[in-house]
């Protein structure tokens, strides 16, 4: 499954801050694969929504390791570390049809 979220950070945010404790989420042990991304210099159209400043985007190999990963404290550490940087936060978890 995949587990998206999309984070608009406050004006004047420590994005390295929140790039360095995204980018450890990567690292706990039931995320199969992920990357940390920016909005990208793709010419505008009325679809697409460029307002985000992050999108973090993780693979599971099953909703229960998702769901472990959602108590993990590694990813409470980082909300709490970080959470102060962020306006918004929008998530969309899909899985394969």
């Amino acid at each position: 499954m995949f587990h998206n979220v999309y984070f608009w950070l406050k004006p004047g945010a420590d994005s390295a801050r929140f790039e360095t404790g995204a980018k450890a989420l990567l690292d706990i042990e039931m995320v199969a694969s992920g990357g940390l991304n920016r909005t990208a210099p793709t010419p505008e159209r009325e679809v697409t929504d460029k307002t985000f400043s992050y999108h973090l985007c993780l693979e599971f190999a099953s909703i229960d390791d998702h769901n472990t990963y959602q108590i993990h404290d590694d990813h409470h550490r980082f909300v709490e570390n970080c959470g102060d940087l962020w306006e918004r936060v929008v998530v969309y978890d899909s899985e394969p049809v």
